[in-house]
């Protein structure tokens, strides 16, 4: 096995990136099957979720949980921009704008805010802020997430 060679789908170590960088994750719809599997996995076994057109619900349509929008994203970050070299998320900070319903379509927008390397076997603390959109540019959630990320090996 040569172990030089790339790996492919490696994600970026913290030394290729900028602060100011930008990245577009994939679009993906939202299906029924996303909901139930979801709901089910984390108990979330709210009215508004589980019953077609909930009488004391807030919305037309079917909504789905804002940890799944994110969850989705980052998703997307993980197997793209983190895979492998992603160690540790610090910190969330997140704010929910707009619904998000079964067959929307999602993707986010991912901005490098800050890389603070650490004393420690070359990883840094990198900041970002992902900004999320449903068709038609609408904005439906915004979150700053600080992860830990690998360094490039010496």
């Amino acid at each position: 096995m040569d172990h030089a060679a790339p790996r492919l789908g490696q994600g970026f170590v913290w030394q290729d990136l900028q602060v100011g960088q930008r990245f577009r994750t994939f679009r993906r719809t939202v299906t029924e099957s996303d909901l139930v599997q979801f709901i089910n996995v984390t108990g979330m076994l709210e009215a508004i979720f589980i019953e077609e057109g909930y009488e004391g619900g807030a919305m037309r349509g079917r909504p789905v949980p804002g940890a799944l929008t994110y969850t989705l994203i980052e998703g997307f970050i993980l197997q793209t921009m983190i895979q492998g070299t992603g160690l540790a998320m610090l910190e969330l900070h997140q704010k929910i704008l707009a619904p998000v319903l079964v067959g929307d379509t999602i993707e986010a927008m991912v901005e490098v805010t800050g890389i603070r390397p650490t004393s420690k076997s070359g990883r840094a603390v990198v900041t970002s802020r992902i900004d999320v959109f449903k068709q038609g540019g609408v904005q439906v959630m915004t979150y700053t997430a600080t992860r830990l990320l690998a360094g490039r090996t010496q």
